[in-house]
């Protein structure tokens, strides 16, 4: 696993695609319990080279009910984006993850891991890739105990996402006890 993780990280097969160029961020270990899979890097990702420290990271652990320690150790969360670098900006948010990272890469990653994960799909594109069903976000998220134990759908947690989450109270009111208790059941293991 780490000899594939430190190719993925040199990858610039999409480098004339990316506006600041490739930094692919990707982590994990071959103990991973719990696979983050997600759109892409933001900017701020990108310049500091290191996955979910800004706002939506600190809203995201808040709704899984970990630490940073517990976030950042690679034998808890891999991290396994969509698109492996920025893929620069768009009118709202950020352009959506290139196309190329998950059918590259994922089963590659997925493969090296060695036992069954839970897999975290973060947003639209995560949740389309691996469920290939006909809901939409809020359809997946509201029914998220079906896609247990091995899919955990969730929306982004981008404070640009605030329109869905004024939308949907029932997912802060409701939802986050079952999620914390099914992160920390798996973490336990």
């Amino acid at each position: 696993m780490k000899e594939l993780l430190k190719h993925i990280k040199k990858c610039t097969i999409c480098l004339n695609e990316l506006p600041l160029g490739a930094n692919p961020i990707v982590a994990g270990s071959k103990k991973s319990k719990i696979i983050l899979i997600s759109q892409a890097p933001g900017r701020i990702a990108h310049n500091k080279s290191i996955a979910w420290q800004d706002a939506s990271g600190n809203k995201l652990r808040e709704w899984l009910g970990v630490s940073n320690a517990t976030f950042y150790n690679p034998n808890n969360f891999a991290i396994l984006p969509m698109s492996f670098c920025y893929p620069g900006k768009a009118k709202t948010g950020d352009i959506p993850p290139l196309k190329i990272c998950a059918p590259t890469w994922h089963q590659k990653v997925l493969t090296e891991l060695e036992r069954p994960n839970l897999n975290i799909l973060i947003g639209k594109y995560a949740q389309d890739y691996y469920l290939k069903d006909q809901l939409n976000l809020t359809q997946r998220v509201r029914q998220l105990e079906k896609y247990l134990p091995e899919y955990l759908p969730l929306p982004h947690p981008s404070p640009t996402n605030r329109f869905w989450k004024a939308k949907n109270p029932w997912f802060e009111t409701n939802m986050l006890t079952i999620i914390q208790q099914n992160i920390q059941s798996v973490l336990n293991e």
